[in-house]
């Protein structure tokens, strides 16, 4: 019993069509990955501005809190 290797019908012209294809597709990828690309590090930029602005806006609150915990409680205003 003999192993026959299959049929391979396909011409020169559809090779190059599909590889075609192919190269079409791989630019497009190409395309996209370099926009998300650009995509994220905006938004990373974004993001680390983000936190800086977050941790400012924290210590400016911890600064109000101190300072209300230095004035006293039940002092009368000027004007009594």
């Amino acid at each position: 019993m003999s192993k026959e290797s299959p049929k391979i019908d396909v011409t020169v012209n559809e090779i190059a069509e599909r590889m075609e294809r192919l190269e079409t597709q791989l630019a497009f990828q190409e395309d996209t990955i370099a926009e998300l690309n650009d995509l994220i590090t905006e938004q990373n930029r974004e993001l680390q501005k983000l936190h800086k602005h977050m941790i400012l806006m924290v210590e400016r609150v911890q600064q109000l809190d101190d300072d209300q915990k230095d004035a006293p409680i039940d002092e009368r205003p000027p004007h009594y």
